[in-house]
């Protein structure tokens, strides 16, 4: 007679396997029953420890079926002082909150009525629907400042959005001025499209607008990409004169501004760089970090002599989005739970930030109370990539300076921290395994 345990952990094991996925639903108990050849008491068993161990979730009236779990559920909290198989993944940076999924959940319920999802599903253009267009002026508003809907695009998400604004912006071995350190995504789409990045000067209070000046003397820019608020990765955040200056530079000289504002909505009192030369910026952003990171969606908001130029970049890049996603996104927003996650994510950057001030204090880092980043630089002997190696060898990914260095610019000896993916608890246990790590010697220093 098999045992109800022997039962779900062979249950357990297609789970972890990806044999069964999050979503699929169990068969009824005595079907199981039957499949498995036990008995119906045995099989009420097995349910029972399937959510016990948190596998399986039972909805009344549906049935029971697979949940999602995290890759460490089922395993041994990580001790880290020794190398770990197990990664802990201070790269990738996408803010979650608890019950964030049961929200967005809550939000879809009527989108997946067959006849809303029958429509949800055809096809749609860059400019999306115009209802969906008023929502997303909402979502993208903030300190006083709210785009004309007409004047929103939408892309399947924010590196799509970046691609094809700096595509139609920037021709090919044309120049294109970033900040210092930039958002490695524009690295790779420059070097695609054969454009030239220009480092601008930075200082404490973000791009020096000056800079802009000094480059563009040199050789015209075609566009400005920046990031005025909560930059990638030094988290600085331009204060209002900084920004003023700047517009007032790039309107003087006649260069459009590509403005990413992706982690803006952290900071949402300020206004965008956008509101103060909305002739000339080209503003971007996305759900990703708002909401979620799997159900994509991009946004540009184009002023009117660029639009039709960025637009039918989308189009031609294949890059024009769902109309589910456009649905979702308008839904969550006239539900309020846009609002709701926002404030949450508001919240837990500040005890994110909390933690690693309490593991770093002492250490050179930059970084804000809003931000979901800091900015880390090492201390000797060690240097940025034999750090990220043996952080690597403790089962931490971290990012180093070169990943956001311009060409052949020297790479600060530093590392981002991302400081949004893992839990509280295993973020702070991560933190103090990189601060003990900095107290040894580095391999390459070791001699016997």
């Amino acid at each position: 007679m098999k045992d109800y345990r022997s039962v779900a952990d062979a249950v357990a094991e297609e789970i972890r396997a990806d044999t069964l996925r999050p979503g699929d639903q169990l068969p009824p108990q005595r079907e199981f029953a039957r499949q498995h050849g036990i008995a119906n008491s045995t099989a009420t068993r097995v349910y029972q420890e399937l959510a016990r161990r948190g596998l399986t979730v039972g909805e009344v009236g549906r049935g029971t079926f697979v949940r999602a779990v995290s890759a460490a559920s089922g395993a041994p909290v990580l001790a880290l002082t020794e190398p770990a198989r197990s990664r802990i993944d201070l790269e990738l940076n996408y803010p979650v909150v608890p019950g964030q999924s049961a929200l967005l959940a809550e939000g879809l319920g009527g989108l997946l009525r067959p006849d809303a999802l029958g429509h949800a599903l055809r096809p749609v253009g860059a400019s999306g629907l115009p209802a969906v267009q008023e929502s997303a002026a909402d979502i993208l508003a903030r300190g006083g400042w709210r785009p004309a809907p007409s004047r929103i695009l939408f892309a399947g998400n924010g590196r799509q959005a970046i691609s094809a604004v700096i595509t139609a912006l920037v021709p090919p071995g044309a120049r294109l001025g970033v900040e210092e350190l930039t958002y490695p995504v524009v690295k790779a789409v420059a070097a695609r499209l054969g454009i030239t990045l220009v480092p601008l000067a930075m200082d404490g209070a973000g791009l020096i607008p000056e800079a802009v000046e000094e480059a563009h003397a040199d050789a015209p820019l075609h566009a400005v990409y920046v990031q005025p608020r909560l930059h990638n990765p030094l988290s600085l955040t331009m204060p209002t004169q900084r920004v003023e200056r700047l517009a007032e530079v790039l309107l003087r000289l006649g260069i459009p501004a590509i403005e990413d504002a992706v982690w803006a909505f952290l900071r949402d009192e300020l206004p965008p760089l956008a509101a103060y030369a909305p002739e000339l910026t080209v503003l971007i952003d996305s759900l990703s970090k708002r909401i979620a990171p799997g159900l994509t969606l991009g946004f540009v908001v184009a002023p009117a002599g660029l639009a039709s130029e960025i637009a039918a970049t989308l189009r031609a890049g294949g890059w024009t989005p769902m109309r589910f996603a456009l649905e979702a996104a308008h839904r969550w927003q006239q539900d309020g739970i846009v609002k709701k996650l926002v404030e949450a994510k508001q919240r837990e950057a500040t005890v994110r930030q909390e933690i690693a001030a309490r593991h770093l204090a002492g250490f050179a880092v930059q970084s804000d109370a809003h931000s979901y980043h800091c900015w880390w630089q090492l201390p000797r002997p060690w240097r940025a990539d034999t750090f990220v190696a043996a952080a690597a060898r403790h089962g931490i990914g971290v990012v180093p300076a070169a990943a956001f260095t311009i060409g052949g610019n020297h790479a600060p000896n530093a590392i981002r921290l991302g400081l949004a993916s893992p839990q509280p608890d295993v973020l702070s246990q991560a933190l103090g395994t990189l601060v003990e790590l900095t107290r040894s010697a580095p391999e390459d220093l070791v001699t016997d």
